[in-house]
């Protein structure tokens, strides 16, 4: 058996912009706004989500107080399935261990997974409320499902995910469905880039 750490957005779902609405919203509301719109939103998954904030010198304790509010006014219509993951997933889940690794709260993950017919198929969500690094969340499912690290996968879509399994000595699947481009996540240094949700299945 292996074990495949799926992140949420990007990989998943596509969830853009309602996260970058989400992001945007939060820091005006505390008055750090964005000033270059989606390229400076998607700079700050080059690295780990949270530690790029604090960088911008972003008042973390104040922005997730901020998220409560507006998190809350998320509608789930407006995010959608990735097209052609649910398949690939659902013959995934038959061998192996599936486990969300994310950036998003558990709450709006489980929802999600719940309308789009995943919830059977991840064992468990690592959400932002459960540890901020993803880097720390990978090396807990490490040690909690006991599997070496060369049996187990951190597939992501931006260069933060592949920088922060590779910090966690994990296998690092890039995908290029999501929210980094193809060039930019090579750059990166994934162990496997993908173009298609069907090419996972040379994993399994």
């Amino acid at each position: 058996m292996k074990l495949f750490l799926f992140d949420f957005d990007g990989v998943l779902v596509d969830s853009l912009d309602v996260y970058e609405k989400t992001v945007t919203d939060c820091l005006i509301k505390i008055n750090q706004p964005l000033t270059r719109g989606r390229e400076e939103f998607l700079e700050l998954f080059e690295g780990n989500f949270y530690e790029s904030l604090v960088q911008k010198g972003v008042d973390l304790e104040a922005f997730m107080k901020a998220s409560v509010d507006i998190l809350a006014q998320v509608k789930i219509d407006d995010i959608k399935p990735m097209a052609d993951v649910l398949p690939v997933v659902e013959k995934m889940h038959k061998k192996h261990c599936l486990v969300v690794v994310s950036s998003n709260d558990t709450a709006s993950i489980r929802e999600a997974l719940q309308l789009f017919g995943y919830d059977d198929y991840f064992k468990e969500i690592l959400g932002s409320d459960f540890m901020l690094s993803k880097k720390d969340k990978i090396l807990y499912a490490i040690k909690k499902y006991q599997l070496l690290p060369g049996d187990i996968y951190y597939i992501g879509d931006t260069t933060g995910d592949i920088k922060e399994g590779k910090q966690a000595g994990v296998k690092t699947v890039g995908v290029t469905w999501g929210w980094h481009g193809k060039e930019k996540m090579a750059v990166a240094g994934p162990d496997y880039l993908f173009d298609k949700p069907v090419e996972l299945l040379q994993l399994n």
